[in-house]
């Protein structure tokens, strides 16, 4: 990933190029390995790069051969290979992934935004018609971040940025840019090109769509495998993120035996090449030769955070140690926690309680990451609003309610687990990719019949044939429970573990801390006429109290206000007003101990 940031319908954008530049600067942090500035006739493009692919060559801002467009991206396009191959007529200039953008938009316009297969943001602009046109789109979960703002002092004008602190100062009126939309300044309209199966499964009225599709293990299995081998798309170190939770532990295991497969096939073609170079007779299968050991092959890295002794590090530690990974594990405390909550917000951009308990640990573990050369990982984020995984929906009342609540789950993913695990990460240059969020697996999955996600606890719990527990995620661990070519994917008390969010498994005194130390600093009196102070979303905690303080200190601003969301369980479905996972009464239930 990358930072972008971009200004059309100024006058005289030469003459602030300066400007912007210093505006683009605030967001380096995505983008550490290069700066690219582009003048148009009414427009400043600045991009900050990550080099991931096409790293010798794909330096932006992209141009077209006679430079009438211009193109800043920040993404992965997955499938831009296959869509090179059907545009033989334009010669490429670089080996980027994003520059398939271009020819793409010359054939066939804004309807480019449904081809490509990725997380993006990107800023195109048209500089072949007059005014000048410039296309903004954001990929269909909202994966990367993007901002659009205007500015009173600058009529016509519209900006767009990454992140929120590049524009803040520019804009009185901001909004979080709409995931699976496109933006057109010829007529100024926003338009929808992400159009799913199961986009209208949330609608109360006769537009409601509720799969009625048995759950298929064999395609579950394989749309993730698949959405997994994609995402290694690399020519950079990488690892998986670890918690030895259910998701990412998944994530990890087949990862790494994709990163196994590649390995033989690079040691294969080596060996062959040497054969070639020494006329020599074959070397017998199973017999390791000289080339075989002259060379590094790849081993998957795996990296996981908790406090000492924490339910996510002891599983991620016995996950890893199963899967054969190069683990990395680190600990923190619940002070360097604290210390961290202010810059953590500068970066998030928000003031929503379970984001920001969640992100910190992962804007910690993600400066260790890249101190060590990594720049990508893979991460789990995305299952559990897919599969109705939080603990919570164990109280859904029908099958139909828990469809649509999966659906505005997914739906809101771009205000909370996707801004988590992108800005958290991009705050040290580390890009993030989530398989879970891939177009194919969310068809797949978002088409199964609720009933068959719908789980019990406790007392309750029901059991299959086999005798595994019909507990959240089941139809997601049974498409994994198998062992081909006789190695199982996860060890047992992995794959049926129960759900722990982040921000509980890395240590559940890491929240009881941010509470505590919330309660030290903010009075009874403050939380009493909080609503006062801020009368909409106003805190209810002093924890919520102490975040949002801190964050109007950062971002003062209504327009800065107006772009955060807060994450609130179903208060209809008798789920507690505290996020954690803890805060579900199943949840002790589930582990054998009275509440």
């Amino acid at each position: 990933m990358c930072g972008i940031f971009a200004v059309h319908g100024i006058d005289d954008p030469k003459a602030e190029r300066p400007h912007f530049i210093a505006c683009s600067k605030r967001i380096r942090h995505r983008g550490p390995d290069w700066s690219g500035c582009h003048v148009g006739k009414a427009s400043v493009l600045v991009h900050e790069r990550l080099a991931i692919v096409g790293v010798d060559s794909g330096a932006q801002p992209l141009v077209n051969d006679d430079g009438t467009l211009i193109l800043c991206v920040n993404g992965e396009i997955y499938n831009h290979v296959a869509l090179r191959n059907k545009l033989d007529a334009y010669k490429f200039k670089t080996h980027s992934d994003c520059e398939v953008i271009l020819p793409l938009y010359k054939q066939y316009g804004k309807e480019l935004c449904g081809m490509l297969d990725g997380m993006f943001s990107f800023i195109l602009l048209d500089e072949t018609v007059t005014p000048s046109r410039v296309i903004a789109a954001r990929d269909p979960i909202g994966i990367t971040t993007l901002y659009q703002g205007w500015s009173s002092k600058r009529p016509g004008a519209v900006f767009f940025a990454s992140e929120l602190k590049a524009i803040v100062d520019e804009c009185d009126k901001i909004i979080s840019f709409p995931p699976g939309h496109v933006y057109d300044s010829l007529d100024g309209s926003t338009t929808r090109y992400f159009k799913p199966t199961w986009w209208h499964g949330d609608d109360e009225g006769p537009t409601a769509t509720i799969p009625t599709a048995p759950a298929d293990l064999t395609a579950i299995r394989e749309a993730l495998e698949d959405a997994v081998r994609k995402r290694l798309m690399s020519e950079v170190p990488y690892g998986v993120l670890l918690s030895g939770g259910l998701d990412s532990s998944l994530i990890a295991s087949i990862a790494a035996r994709e990163t196994e497969k590649f390995a033989q096939a690079q040691a294969e073609q080596h060996r062959r090449k040497l054969q070639e170079q020494t006329s020599g007779p074959p070397t017998p299968s199973g017999v390791v030769d000289e080339a075989s050991t002259m060379v590094s092959w790849p081993q998957l890295h795996s990296f996981s955070i908790g406090l000492e002794n924490s339910p996510d590090l002891l599983a991620a530690r016995k996950a890893a140690h199963f899967l054969g990974t190069v683990h990395h594990e680190y600990t923190f405390t619940v002070q360097e926690g604290l210390d961290a909550i202010p810059e953590v917000i500068h970066h998030l951009e928000t003031y929503d309680v379970t984001t920001v308990r969640a992100s910190t640990p992962m804007y910690l573990l993600s400066r260790k990451i890249k101190a060590m050369g990594v720049k990508m990982v893979l991460s789990g984020e995305g299952s559990d609003e897919i599969l109705g995984g939080y603990l919570y929906f164990h109280a859904a009342p029908d099958p139909k309610s828990f469809h649509q609540e999966c659906v505005r789950r997914v739906k809101n993913l771009h205000t909370a687990d996707c801004l988590r695990a992108n800005k958290s990460t991009m705050a040290w240059g580390l890009e993030a990719r989530v398989p879970f969020l891939d177009k194919n697996f969310l068809e797949v999955a978002m088409n199964i019949d609720p009933k068959e996600k719908m789980f019990s606890k406790g007392d309750a719990q029901e059991f299959d044939q086999d005798g595994c527990p019909k507990m959240e995620k089941y139809i997601l661990r049974k498409a994994f429970d198998c062992s081909p070519g006789g190695k199982a994917y996860l060890p047992k008390s992995i794959l049926w573990r129960q759900k722990e969010q982040f921000s509980d498994g890395v240590g559940y005194s890491w929240i009881d801390g941010i509470k505590d130390f919330a309660a030290s600093v903010i009075s009874d009196e403050a939380l009493a006429t909080a609503s006062e102070r801020w009368p909409d979303s106003t805190p209810d905690t002093k924890e919520a109290y102490y975040i949002r303080q801190v964050f109007d200190g950062l971002y003062p601003s209504e327009a800065a206000a107006s772009t955060a969301v807060r994450w609130i369980p179903r208060g209809d479905w008798g789920c507690a007003a505290d996020p954690s996972g803890r805060s579900v009464s199943i949840h002790n239930s589930a582990y054998g101990v009275d509440e």
